[in-house]
Formats: C-alpha cells, structure tokens, sequence
C-alpha cells in the first residue's frame, strides 16, 4: 500500500487493488502545497473526519470533479446532501462498512466539528482501515489522547496515522503514548506546520519517536511512501 501526502491531515492511501482512499483533503488554501493540482487528483473515495474548513476545504471541488464516494458522519453526509453531493455513504461512531476496497470502522475522536456554514458537524470520528490486502491502517483525524484508542490495541494495526502538531490536537509526547495505547509503532505524522501554533522541529520530533522505538515518518507535500 501506498501513501501520498498533500499536507496538514490530507493523504491518499492507494490499495493493493488499485483503489485510492483520500483523507480530509485541505489543499488549495494550504500555502505549503501550492506544488498540488487538486485536478490531478482522482480519488474513488473520499474520507472526512470532521467539518472543519482545514480539512474539507477542497471536498466539494474534488468530489465533483471524479464522482468519488464520501464517507462521513451521518450529519456532515446530510449537508452534502444539500450541496449536491449524493455519493455519499453516511456511517456513525462504533460502525463498520465493507467497501470493495475492504472494511471501513468509523471510531471516536475527541475534537470539535463545525460545518463552514457554521451549522453542526456531528461528532469528529477517525477511521480504522482493514484493506482486502490485510493491511490495517488506522487514521485518528483530529483528536486528543484517549482511552478509547486503547479499544484497538487488539486491531493489530500496521499503521497510524496520527496528528503530532499540538494546540489544536494530540502533541507529539500524546501521540507517543497513542501508540502504546492501539499497540502500533508504524506512524506517519500529519496536522503540523501549516500554522505557526502547529509548527515542530522535525529533527527534534523524530529524535523523540525513535528514542520511544517508534518508525515514524513525516513525508515531505507530495512524496509517495511504503506503508
């Protein structure tokens, strides 16, 4: 499986049966990925954690651009709905969906969601990926540490793909402790940099996961990586 980063939380996981899941696709706003052509994009798959514009800015352009599924909380696929945007599967916290790309669990975050309209995201939620290829990828979209992250330590999951900028979400000594909570030492580093209340040292950031016994890799806007 393949990940291409694009910035602040927005990935592109390509599966083993060609298939390629896009997360939280803020792009167009974001100044560190001017090198993006969200034309370019061609995602069958649309995954968003939350309502917040850092992370749906450009959800509406690319979806009608490629006719890619959404997945989402019941209420952010409700407002889609009134945008226009029918391809939309809704799910809740706690659910499961198999897909043809494999099964998707929608699972807590702890966070906030508005809509850009101001009205009412849902609940934040993040994503446990379970491909066909037996991959297990979790996303955890914006979010605090919490307990709950300890329900999957038992997914054995391969990857994780945490927030670390701090602020606004789980620092990087938070996200350390995150992956002894889901029993992972595969991480990609997202939500950091794009402003200056999120901006690390990477070096330093890296020296501190390693230190811990964690792979960690924070790739650089659009390089592509292994998982």
């Amino acid at each position: 499986m393949k990940a291409t980063y694009y910035g602040q939380s927005s990935l592109a996981l390509e599966t083993a049966d060609e298939k390629t899941l896009l997360f939280d696709p803020f792009i167009t706003p974001n100044p560190l990925a001017k090198t993006v052509d969200i034309n370019n994009l061609k995602p069958d798959y649309i995954l968003l954690s939350h309502g917040h514009g850092d992370h749906m800015a450009d959800l509406i352009a690319i979806q009608k651009n490629t006719g890619a599924k959404v997945i989402c909380i019941f209420e952010i696929a409700d407002w889609l709905g009134k945008q226009g945007i029918t391809n939309v599967h809704a799910m809740n916290i706690g659910g499961s969906f198999n897909f043809d790309f494999g099964r998707v669990k929608m699972v807590n975050a702890i966070h906030s969601s508005t809509l850009p309209d101001g009205s009412s995201g849902g609940n934040p939620a993040g994503f446990v990926i379970h491909a066909n290829n037996g991959k297990k990828i979790y996303f955890s979209g914006d979010t605090a540490l919490t307990y709950d992250m300890k329900l999957l330590e038992d997914e054995n999951l391969d990857w994780a793909i945490l927030p670390i900028g701090d602020n606004f979400t789980m620092g990087v000594d938070d996200a350390i402790k995150a992956t002894g909570f889901i029993n992972c030492k595969n991480v990609v580093g997202v939500h950091y940099d794009t402003f200056p209340v999120i901006n690390i040292n990477q070096e330093e950031v890296s020296e501190k996961f390693i230190k811990a016994g964690i792979n960690i890799q924070l790739p650089k806007i659009g390089e592509t990586i292994n998982l």
